[in-house]
Formats: C-alpha cells, sequence, structure tokens
C-alpha cells in the first residue's frame, strides 16, 4: 500500500478542510516564559483580538483568525530567496490575549504581561492586531527588556493623539504612549502618511517631539527601499533594538480594503513589501501587524497580504 506524504514546507489538507488553528500551522504553547526557553522558541505569535479602542469602523477584533487562516497558503520557504525562516528561528503560536470586554486598562496589562513572558522566554514577540491601541502593550513590555529602544510606525495615520476624548488608549495614540514608556523620539520614525487623514495637533506633536516624519510623497518621489533605510539609520542610531509596528491602512485601498480606514492613494503590495523587507535588516526585536478588519475585506486579499509581510519582515530580519 502507497504512503501519502507531504512535504514539511508545503501544503497539507488543512488548506482545503480549514485552519490548524495557528498560525503558519505552528505548535501552540502558552506565553509563559519557561516553556518557551524550554522549547528554545526563538519568536512567538500573539493575537491580540481587539478593537474596542477604534474610532473609525469596528471589526479588527476578528483580525487575527483571519490572519491565522490565511497562513495556511504560505510557506516558511521562499523559492525565490532560496531563505526558509525555518533555518533561523524556532516558531510557536502562544494564542490569543484574553480580552476583557469594555476594560481596556485591564486588557491592556494582560497582553503586556504576555508579551513581557515572551520577551522574558528569550523570543520575539510578534503581535497580530486588533486596532492599533494594542501596540500600547507591545512598546510598554517592550522598554522593560529594551535599554535604548528605536521605533517604526508605517501608517496612513500619525498615531500621535494624546488623547482621544480623554481616553488615552485609543488607537491614535500609540506613539505618544511609547514616548510615555520610555522611546526617544529621535529614534522614531514614521512613514506612508496621508495629508489628508490627520489632524493638525498630532502633527504638532511631532514637531515638538523630534520625531521623524516620512509622508507618503517621499515613497512616491524617493522608493520604498531609500525610505527603508533612512528611517533604519535613524531608528537604529544608537539604539539596542527597534520595535516595528506596521498598519494595513498605510496601503492602497485598492490592495488591502479589509481595514477600518482604507487609505486611497496609499502604497501598493509590492512598494510595502520592498519597504518592511529593508525596514527589518535594522535588527527588529519586536513586531505586530494591526488593523485588518475580515468584514470589509474581499476574498481575503487583506489577509493574505499581512501574513506576506510578517514573512518579509523576520525574512529582512535574517538577511541584515
Amino acid at each position: 500500500m502507497n504512503k501519502t506524504t507531504f512535504s514539511a514546507d508545503a501544503f497539507s489538507g488543512l488548506l482545503h478542510a480549514g485552519t490548524g488553528g495557528s498560525f503558519m500551522r505552528l505548535p501552540r504553547l502558552p506565553a509563559d516564559a519557561k516553556a518557551l526557553k524550554d522549547a528554545k522558541v526563538t519568536a512567538a505569535i500573539l493575537g491580540f483580538p481587539w478593537d474596542a479602542m477604534c474610532i473609525s469602523r469596528t471589526g479588527t477584533n476578528m483580525g487575527p483568525k483571519a490572519i491565522r487562516d490565511a497562513s495556511d497558503q504560505f510557506s516558511f520557504f521562499n523559492a525565490n530567496l532560496g531563505l526558509d525562516l525555518s533555518d533561523h528561528y524556532t516558531f510557536a503560536d502562544c494564542g490569543d490575549v484574553p480580552v476583557v470586554p469594555g476594560g481596556a486598562v485591564k486588557t491592556m496589562k494582560l497582553a503586556e504581561d504576555m508579551v513581557d513572558e515572551i520577551m522574558v522566554g528569550g523570543a520575539m514577540p510578534i503581535t497580530l492586531g486588533g486596532d492599533h491601541s494594542i501596540t500600547i502593550a507591545c512598546v510598554r513590555a517592550f522598554a522593560k527588556h529594551v535599554k535604548k529602544p528605536g521605533l517604526i510606525l508605517v501608517d496612513s495615520h500619525f498615531d500621535t493623539a494624546l488623547e482621544v476624548g480623554g481616553e488615552e488608549l485609543s488607537h491614535c495614540c500609540p506613539i505618544t504612549r511609547a514616548v510615555d514608556a520610555g522611546f526617544d523620539p529621535r529614534n522614531i520614525v514614521i512613514i506612508g502618511t496621508n495629508g489628508w487623514m490627520n489632524p493638525r495637533n498630532e502633527l504638532d506633536y511631532i514637531r515638538e517631539k523630534g520625531i521623524t516624519l516620512t509622508p507618503l510623497e517621499t515613497i512616491i518621489d524617493k522608493g520604498p527601499v531609500a525610505v527603508a533605510r533612512e528611517a533604519a539609520r535613524i531608528a537604529g542610531n544608537g539604539t539596542d533594538s527597534v520595535y516595528l509596528t506596521f498598519d494595513i491602512d498605510a496601503i492602497d485601498g485598492a490592495y488591502a480594503p479589509g481595514t477600518g480606514v482604507p487609505a486611497p492613494g496609499g502604497m501598493t503590495s509590492r512598494e510595502a513589501i520592498a519597504l518592511i523587507r529593508e525596514l527589518a535588516k535594522v535588527g527588529i526585536g519586536g513586531l505586530d501587524l494591526v488593523e485588518v478588519s475580515p468584514s470589509y475585506d474581499h476574498d481575503g486579499i487583506t489577509s493574505r497580504l499581512a501574513v506576506q509581510l510578517i514573512l518579509e519582515a523576520l525574512g529582512g530580519n535574517v538577511r541584515r
């Protein structure tokens, strides 16, 4: 009787039968430092299914599941680059943050503690959002472990609001909360912003603090690789590690419609891939990808793009 076999880096029957429940069919482990150390995990996936701080269209709480589902179509091997991420990382999926409905402060603390456990365990946290407020918990934990952290934001929006209606954990506030957590503004770069989608007071904060702003027009003029190299130089200047947060709405709504605020005229998917691949060569110590809202997606194209961007970032990190 012939035995049916599957290549370890190719697809399995899960592609047609439904997701295995984890990112890239990875083994599940708790966000527990000892468990991660014992398994020698160096990169850990964490879902943060939270959209309670969103001022626009909701639905990003389903982002982690959609991204995990879409990941069944990918492998860790890139045949074009001759690169197998499994040769460079030991992966695990740590499941999801246990969200407390209506409890932003408690939910953020739970998430911060889980990211903290991942980093104590010696792994890079890779967090799937969720609205952009999830970055607040991530950078708070990151700043505990990295003495001099750098930060790169790719986004159509500044995300430098001090508060929104008195709420300091809004998805408009991750950069301000990162500064509060100890990130030096001189090592923060914001890339890809849309001039028609941002308020004056947030621009004032950027200028006052000395944050580097690289608007969409600069990507168009200079190209994504040149922009990424300059951003990496600034974020990496004198820092010990860099945190990268990527909002899918930085990409043109034609390529990424599944988000709360689809961006007209944003980056193409090819520009975004080139950008994140080059950015990650700075040597990232943490990563999140946010604002995937599958209820507005068409045929899962935004979720699949999100998976590829994560893989490209990991590949760029290896190739640094």
